[in-house]
């Protein structure tokens, strides 16, 4: 069997392979062959591939029946070039693993290894290597998916976070990460000659007042109630042509709440202002969402376990105050089953997610699988 330091070693070179070979969302096939090619030398008790188009669930069962618990990963990798030039940088013109997906499917192969090697006490293990996260989709698609039959007690993620100590696991009660959603609104007016706009309907006040009515209801402290922001994404009205004055526009927004009943309400305050603004300006209105993300509600007790693993193995415990402002839809899940998502630090210089210049850290791999392993530990051997 293997000691511990050669299973890091070979789950740091899955990670840097998967750097080398990324793949966006929706389109992680050969990311997805890789990781079943790994699991089949640690091999599960059963392998579900295609799950959500093209996710993965692997499951260990234990020795008796009991709980189920789920751990999730991400596959996907984001449409950014990447400007590292060490050994291991992405392969792929304009993609690259900049969120850190790549270490955390390490992480989850490293759970596989080690229930491999020691089954469960009791009940199953469920890991699910899940699509599509970045733009909001995957989740749904996998709770959607008729093989997804399972009902796990309880469900579980990380997320590596830039600009916290290496090896610290970052928790909070309730919410974790923001709920995100996206919103486009088109206006249609009538073109018209530009020496003559009065002949036709131009739709640039309602796009500034619209902007300004929103501007007007973010409340941006992220520690204080109601936090609500909205950020202009996007916007293009009419085209380059001097003498036509506009007959239509389109403008997107990202709006943020720190709840989900919360976005629900802020949703249609921005829709019904949205459609009163065209109407003054006798505009016609079209509005749909995009890029959904359910904020992550950490249930109590699962919170409970990840402050327990942390403890019996010594790692720093970091108790955040204030929920993160990014979307994860790791969201949809907490939604459906008790779970918890928490930080894993990967370090106060690593450069930010998303940014170009990002790599995971692989000095964190083991903490995350030792995290891992020991929240299943508790809850299978809960009697």
């Amino acid at each position: 069997m293997e000691n511990l330091n050669q299973r890091i070693a070979t789950l740091t070179l899955l990670r840097k392979e998967l750097h080398k070979n990324p793949e966006v969302s929706g389109k992680e096939v050969h990311t997805a062959k890789r990781i079943i090619s790994f699991l089949e030398n640690y091999p599960p008790d059963e392998i579900i591939p295609e799950i959500g188009t093209t996710g993965i669930l692997a499951i260990y069962n234990g020795k008796t029946v009991g709980k189920t618990v789920l751990f999730r990963s991400e596959l996907d990798a984001l449409p950014i070039e990447e400007i590292n030039t060490f050994e291991h940088r992405s392969l792929i013109n304009g993609v690259s693993h900049k969120c850190g997906h790549d270490g955390h499917m390490a992480i989850l192969c490293g759970l596989a290894v080690e229930l491999h090697h020691e089954r469960p006490e009791t009940g199953t293990v469920i890991l699910l290597f899940q699509p599509a996260e970045e733009d909001g989709s995957g989740a749904q698609k996998v709770f959607n998916d008729p093989k997804f039959i399972y009902k796990p007690d309880f469900a579980f993620a990380l997320h590596n976070i830039p600009g916290y100590k290496k090896n610290q696991i970052v928790v909070k009660n309730d919410t974790f990460s923001c709920a995100v959603n996206s919103l486009i609104i088109k206006l249609k007016g009538i073109t018209s000659h530009a020496g003559e706009p009065e002949k036709g309907i131009n739709p640039a006040l309602a796009l500034a007042k619209i902007t300004t009515q929103f501007n007007q209801l973010i409340q941006a402290d992220i520690a204080a109630a109601n936090y609500c922001l909205i950020t202009p994404i996007y916007s293009k009205m009419g085209k380059k042509a001097y003498g036509v004055s506009a007959g239509s526009a389109e403008i997107h927004f990202t709006v943020r709440s720190d709840s989900n009943s919360q976005m629900k309400m802020i949703e249609n305050t921005l829709q019904k202002a949205a459609k009163s603004i065209a109407e003054e300006f006798q505009l016609k209105c079209k509005i749909a969402w995009t890029q959904s993300f359910k904020a992550n509600e950490n249930n109590p007790e699962a919170v409970n376990h990840i402050r327990n693993a942390a403890k019996i193995n010594n790692f720093e415990l970091l108790e955040k105050e204030t929920p993160f402002t990014w979307g994860e839809d790791f969201g949809l899940l907490t939604q459906q089953f008790p779970g918890a998502m928490f930080g894993l630090g990967s370090g106060i210089n690593t450069p930010a997610l998303h940014n170009p210049d990002y790599d995971f850290p692989d000095d964190i791999i083991a903490t995350g699988v030792t995290t891992f392993l020991q929240i299943s530990k508790q809850i299978m051997d809960a009697h």
